[in-house]
């Protein structure tokens, strides 16, 4: 159900982006009940010129490190929920890869479910009519 979109500045090692996309998904499993193999990403580095975000918004600051994550997912969670994704995410990043809590930033998408269609033209989480 998610579709993650990762942007980060071009530079870091394939297995870099590899252990990162790897965090994401088995964050969304844990802990937003994501089912297993709903694994749908888009990895993309950009030149630094390319992204350009502000390095100290909201009094955080952000390095070249600074990861975008953008996550499509259906609606219906909680904001606690969302929370405790947000931090179980950065600290999971700052153990594993470390990645600075600071050069996490996260926005989620919520869509209705009859806004996906993961193939055959067909809109797999929408009740066939009777």
């Amino acid at each position: 159900m998610p579709l993650v979109r990762i942007d980060l500045i071009e530079g870091k090692s394939e297995q870099y982006r590899a252990q990162v996309g790897d965090i994401v998904y088995q964050t969304l499993v844990d802990v937003l009940s994501v089912p297993e193999h709903d694994r749908f990403h888009v990895i993309t580095e950009h030149a630094k010129s390319s992204q350009p975000f502000d390095r100290d918004y909201l009094g955080i600051h952000r390095s070249d490190d600074c990861i975008f994550f953008q996550i499509t997912l259906n609606s219906g969670r909680s904001t606690e929920l969302k929370q405790r994704f947000y931090k179980t995410l950065a600290e999971r990043l700052h153990e594993d890869v470390k990645l600075r809590k600071e050069d996490v930033f996260i926005n989620l998408v919520e869509v209705p479910k009859e806004n996906w269609s993961f193939g055959n033209g067909e809109a797999q989480y929408v009740e066939a009519p009777k």
